[in-house]
């Protein structure tokens, strides 16, 4: 279970090394540039919506950049205090672990305070405003009322997520918006010391868990799964109506249809087959019994 070689000393070191400030990456001169998209194609799935023009292709992966921040603020308002719990039991023994737990709390504490500072700019530039899927506090309850292997599951798949889109997706993309480009990078920058982390916790927390009491985790993991797939629904309905109010645009029937398919299909594999089949996040769960692999695999399958 341990062939990766991470280990709390090395993340710990790593994220001090990285440090920016919210301050640094937003506000002031720094402005989105509504002129260019927010996310690749590879998330957004706006081209094949050919009854839209340009502009409102455009218009709507600039809602889907607000979507697509917005559900890490979401995530990672239960991401905040799981960790912190899963700090108490290091206090008396291993510091580094501690240190390094505490220092991804913060670290998460900050990409919340980023992201609605972002929505504040993405609100005073796009100039109408948009529905989104929450709220977070509620989100945050329902995820937690889970056992503890089974938040942990979920967070690393996010974490891992978050790394397979801006590799795969955002890193060499030079028609994206600079800006939002750099809030990316700098959530990734961290996010790639958290998956590590989360990889650590998963394995603690399965040390002492039985077949019976993993294949429970998964089984929750995969409830945890399907609530996020009920609300991705939901916020294509919303997208709907937020393309509407921004560009007056009213779809016929098959349109709507059309939309709603292809944007499912996107938002699904943006946030749960993109997190379910990253070669990392499919590794852990082959290390902690390869039956649980199989299973993620066929749910993922649909997904793609």
């Amino acid at each position: 279970m341990r062939a990766h070689g991470y280990t709390y000393q090395a993340t710990l070191a790593a994220s001090e090394r990285i440090g920016w400030r919210v301050e640094d990456l937003i506000g002031d001169d720094k402005r989105l540039d509504f002129s260019r998209p927010f996310l690749p194609e590879s998330l957004a799935r706006v081209e094949p919506l050919t009854f839209l023009s340009p502009r409102e292709r455009l218009t709507l992966n600039q809602i889907r950049g607000l979507g697509y921040l917005h559900m890490f603020g979401v995530v990672e308002e239960f991401i905040l205090p799981f960790v912190l719990d899963h700090a108490r039991p290091h206090l008396h023994g291993d510091s580094y672990a501690v240190r390094a737990l505490l220092e991804f709390a913060s670290e998460e504490a900050k990409h919340i305070h980023l992201f609605r500072r972002f929505r504040e700019e993405f609100e005073r530039g796009f100039g109408t405003p948009c529905r989104e899927i929450g709220p977070a506090d509620a989100v945050a309850r329902a995820v937690l009322g889970h056992q503890p292997l089974a938040v942990a599951l979920t967070t690393l798949h996010i974490e891992w997520m978050t790394q397979r889109h801006w590799v795969e997706g955002v890193k060499d993309n030079q028609g994206l918006d600079p800006q939002f480009k750099s809030l990316l990078k700098h959530h990734w920058m961290e996010e790639a010391q958290h998956s590590k982390i989360d990889t650590l916790m998963v394995e603690s927390l399965a040390r002492t868990a039985d077949v019976a009491a993993i294949d429970a985790a998964v089984e929750e993991y995969l409830e945890i799964g399907g609530m996020f797939d009920a609300a991705l629904a939901q916020q294509v309905e919303f997208d709907l109506d937020n393309l509407a109010r921004a560009t007056g645009r009213t779809l016929d029937a098959a349109e709507r249809d059309t939309f709603v398919a292809v944007q499912l299909q996107g938002q699904r594999w943006t946030y749960l087959g993109s997190g379910m089949t990253h070669p990392n996040f499919t590794d852990t769960l082959a290390g902690l019994r390869p039956a649980a692999a199989d299973r993620v695999a066929k749910v993922a399958e649909a997904l793609s």
